[in-house]
């Protein structure tokens, strides 16, 4: 066994102090140098040399000193060299420390009193520490309180030892006096600490003595106090009620930690209403007076746990948490309103919007730099408020519509998705919408904005004014026809050729410009000249939106419009009744389709027309010159059907979740029934009372027993050894989250007993182990249960590997047992998560590297190949099951989980069926930071079917 270190110092390998050196200097009279001495000695014992040849130096020309850095490290030199042979026995030079000890003890300085009996707490040598006790225990009656408790704390280390009882037999009764007696708060702290430690019971009758006195005690003595009702209730829930009472009565302590920890205190021992709602009283004071953030959001990770069991309690306080906003802090503020959300209900849904929109109007001010973000975030939460509490959408959605002009693209688009899904769920609000959107079209910037808006106009313009206002919208925005003149396009053709022009040479020198879909062009002379006029700049006002995205080249917005202008003539032609007017305008129409076109096809951009964007447009100017009652009734209903059944899904989604958190675990039905209301209430408070009924409640609920289901536990038993070896071992492996807990039972199955046996593990990968197994004695055919604990840093598949080793009496020589592998598999670290579909594309989009992986597999069915990945990766599909449906030979489909260290798994799967039956295509693995690995090699069942059928031997790399 290697021996304990309490020291830790970090050592400069580069320039070792010789020994000689450090013993002329311990020998001088400089004690600067003597300090210098002492310092290199104690790093090089710390380091592995011995030096048995400064021991006498130190003791002749060390321990006489007066000063005090002296006289410390001196200490730390005893801390740390052998006191003991190799046989155990107290080595003879030993006396000498002894007697200096004791002078040390009995100094006129408190300074070395105080050190010297902290350093009496470190060492284990009962022959040392005998001679000395009655000096340690006159120093319980030292003037100054730096002695006594620091002579506590010796009192207390030395009646832990083996044979401490015998040494200090009289010590919980010396220390439960001076306790009474003690005023120095520090003192009176290691007092109790002691007593509970070593006498429990008299530090339970010591606390319930002074249990008035309870609030004024100091912090430190508060913090033990909690710690020992905690410890007493884990043992004894019968008594409760009475500590729960401290507890209470320590909520309104000046101490901030002490009011912390009651609070915690009190959540793990009672579920009483009336403890739970003080608790979370208690973390919203916190929230708000506390300055640190780290602390804060601490504080929100403990109101988050409380509202998953006490979520009817938490409810009241919402607008006590929803203060937490007024924290700068964008985390801060996220976990907020994540908790928030999950407490609105139809009483407080008011409340909390009104809220939301004072917070959204403060981000107007723009004096903070991340105003975007968090208004983004102010406005997901509004919208989930709207969409469950549809009545409060009306006192919203008008303020949410002033963004949409928003730099920040990502709220803006919020705001856009939002408008688009409760114009369609409150009918009521439909005109209004409108009129507001077609007044604040122009100000859209963004293209994606604008396409969402655009479908908008095109699907709920349904009045004859309003199809008129959306025309006359969009023909304002692109401004007049055509985009180009035909000089400007001749211009644009001779500069591409006439490289040594002046024009050409400024532009050429400008920076490339970023089109709309984020890929990099360089602007040409011919481009300039056709959005840059003298009087006209591009992007103002003046140009319009639509007609500034087009000239950079945005043609799948140019499709977009053209297709809003097909439904609202399509639609013209059902409300208007002049035939005239309706010409008029798909004439128009016609006009604007055709010129986007050519603007595609000429040479003033520096890219041409997309070929998608082209056929779209062109189908739209085929259906303008040929309408059918069939195609009107596609281009008119079934895309809203869509949308409608879009929506539907993703209610139904929710729902699916929120009854699968809703499921709870039921008791047995020959459990024992407990009729609480034929209990004696006799002496019991309200508190007590309630306690009492919410245990029952748990008891009957099933929530005191949530075991694991006994197959799982199964399959996660490894067996390590043969069962024709002398010693049988199994690992029951536990991952919790950054730990693994190997429980290892070890058996015997021979008849002689097993001495020094000893786990001796080694890992490979990101494991580390925590401490090393000790040694054991096996008697014949018994069994020992022995725990081993490891820590993971990272999500990387990793291997633990090792041996059982033994002696017996009858050979001398060690017996060792060679243990299989423990593979320890990423998927006890992976879980399926949950992400809105734009959260899934700004990750796609920030997640630099990606991995593709070609698919091969005797799967000859999309959805079953689907299924099969989502279960061998523990992943969760975000597309929607309505969009899986059907047999078209094609299947698309994205799949989100998250690590328990944080890291997020983005995976796109798209499959199509050949001809021939088989499945083709990839699998799209990104990642930001961290690599996480699922590979076929080391995880055995990873890419195995149902059938026993491998797939293929690639490695999944997923996203952080």
């Amino acid at each position: 066994m290697e021996k304990s270190c309490s020291l830790l110092v970090h050592f400069d390998n580069g320039t070792p102090a010789l020994a000689n050196e450090i013993k002329e200097a311990l020998e001088g009279n400089d004690v600067p140098a003597k300090i210098d001495a002492m310092k290199n000695a104690i790093m090089l014992l710390l380091n592995g040399e011995t030096l048995p040849q400064l021991f006498i130096t130190i003791v002749r020309y060390v321990l006489p000193s007066e000063d005090h850095t002296v006289q410390k490290l001196l200490l730390l030199y005893l801390e740390i060299i052998d006191k003991t042979d190799g046989k155990g026995r107290v080595l003879p030079e030993m006396i000498l420390i002894c007697q200096n000890l004791r002078n040390n003890l009995q100094h006129p300085n408190e300074y070395i009193r105080g050190v010297t009996l902290r350093f009496l707490c470190r060492l284990n040598e009962v022959e040392i520490i005998e001679p000395l006790i009655p000096s340690i225990m006159s120093n319980l009656e030292h003037r100054h309180p730096y002695v006594r408790k620091n002579a506590i704390l010796a009192v207390m280390s030395i009646y832990k030892l083996p044979q401490g009882e015998h040494l200090l037999v009289d010590a919980p009764e010396t220390i439960e006096r001076f306790l009474s007696t003690e005023q120095d708060p520090s003192a009176k702290r290691n007092a109790f600490l002691m007593l509970f430690n070593c006498a429990q019971d008299r530090a339970i009758n010591y606390l319930l003595t002074n249990v008035d006195r309870v609030p004024d005690w100091g912090e430190l003595m508060q913090m033990v106090v909690l710690e020992l009702i905690r410890k007493v209730c884990r043992t004894n829930k019968g008594e409760k009620g009475k500590y729960i009472k401290i507890i209470i009565s320590l909520l309104n302590a000046p101490s901030a930690t002490v009011v912390y920890e009651c609070a915690g205190t009190l959540v793990s021992l009672s579920s009483a209403p009336t403890a739970i709602r003080a608790a979370a009283s208690t973390y919203c004071q916190l929230l708000l007076s506390q300055s640190d953030n780290n602390v804060k959001l601490i504080v929100l990770d403990r109101l988050n746990e409380l509202k998953s069991s006490h979520k009817d309690i938490l409810v009241d306080m919402i607008m006590d948490v929803l203060r937490a906003l007024s924290s700068p802090n964008l985390d801060i503020q996220r976990k907020t309103l994540d908790i928030v959300l999950e407490l609105i209900t139809p009483r407080n849904v008011n409340e909390v919007v009104l809220t939301l929109k004072k917070e959204v109007m403060k981000t107007q001010s723009g004096e903070l730099e991340k105003n975007g973000e968090y208004r983004q975030m102010l406005i997901q939460a509004i919208h989930s408020c709207a969409i469950k509490f549809p009545e409060v959408a009306s006192t919203v959605v008008h303020l949410l519509m002033d963004f949409l002009g928003d730099n920040n693209v990502a709220s803006a688009m919020d705001v856009v998705i939002f408008v688009r899904e409760i114009i369609e769920t409150n009918p009521k609000l439909r005109v209004s919408i409108v009129t507001r959107l077609l007044d604040t079209f122009y100000q859209i910037r963004a293209a994606r904005v604008c396409s969402c808006s655009l479908w908008i106009i095109g699907e709920y313009c349904l009045s004859l004014s309003e199809v008129e206002s959306g025309i006359s919208t969009i023909k304002q925005c692109l401004g007049d026809l055509p985009f180009f003149s035909v000089s400007e396009e001749e211009e644009a053709a001779d500069s591409t050729k006439k490289t040594q022009l002046t024009n050409s040479t400024t532009i050429s020198s400008r920076r490339p410009a970023i089109l709309a879909d984020g890929t990099y062009a360089t602007q040409s002379a011919a481009s300039e000249t056709a959005f840059s006029p003298p009087t006209v700049v591009q992007g103002s006002l003046a140009t319009g939106n639509l007609r500034s995205l087009l000239l950079a080249g945005d043609f799948f917005l140019g499709a977009v419009v053209t297709c809003t202008l097909t439904k609202l003539v399509l639609r013209l032609e059902e409300v208007q009744p002049s035939k005239v007017e309706v010409n008029k305008a798909s004439t128009s129409a016609l006009l604007i389709m055709v010129s986007i076109l050519q603007l595609g096809q000429s040479s003033v951009l520096p890219h041409p027309i997309d070929n998608d964007s082209y056929d779209r447009i062109a189908l739209c100017i085929r259906l303008l010159c040929n309408t059918g009652d069939a195609v009107r009734t596609i281009w008119l209903k079934s895309s809203h059907e869509s949308f409608v059944q879009m929506l539907l899904d993703k209610q139904l989604r929710e729902t699916e979740e929120i009854k699968a958190k809703a499921q709870i675990s039921h008791l047995q039905p020959d459990d024992l029934i407990d009729f609480y209301h034929l209990k004696s209430r006799k002496g019991m408070s309200q508190l007590e009372l309630e306690d009492e009924v919410q245990d029952d409640l748990k008891r009957a609920t099933g929530e005191f027993v949530k075991d694991a289901d006994d197959a799982n536990k199964l399959n996660r038993i490894v067996q390590l050894t043969g069962f024709s070896d002398p010693v049988y071992a199994e690992a029951y492996v536990t991952v919790h989250q950054y730990d693994i807990v190997l429980d290892v039972t070890v058996i015997n199955r021979t008849k002689q007993t097993l001495q020094n046996l000893c786990l001796e593990l080694a890992t490979m990968g990101d494991l580390k182990l925590v401490e090393r197994p000790q040694n054991y004695t096996l008697a014949p055919d018994s069994s020992k249960q022995i725990k081993a604990n490891i820590k993971v840093s990272s999500t990387e598949t990793g291997v633990i590997f090792g041996n059982i080793v033994y002696e017996t009496s009858n050979v001398l020589e060690r017996t060792v047992v060679v243990l299989n592998d423990i593979h320890i598999d990423i998927m006890d670290y992976i879980s399926p998560a949950v992400c809105s579909d734009a959260a899934f594309k700004t990750m796609w989009a920030e997640f630099e590297w990606e991995n593709k992986v070609a698919i091969n597999t005797i799967i000859t069915d999309e959805k079953e190949f689907l299924d099969h990945i989502i279960k061998s990766t523990n992943m969760k599909c975000l597309t929607a099951p309505s969009a899986l449906e059907g047999d078209c030979g094609f299947l698309a489909a994205n799949l989100y989980a998250k690590s328990v260290f944080g890291e997020d798994a983005l995976v796109n799967v798209s499959i199509e069926k050949q001809e021939d039956g088989k499945l083709n295509g990839y699998i799209r693995i990104r990642k930001g930071r961290k690599l996480i690995s699922l590979t076929g090699l080391h995880s055995k069942h990873a890419w195995k079917n149902s059938r026993g059928l491998p797939i293929s031997a690639v490695a999944l790399e997923f996203a952080s």
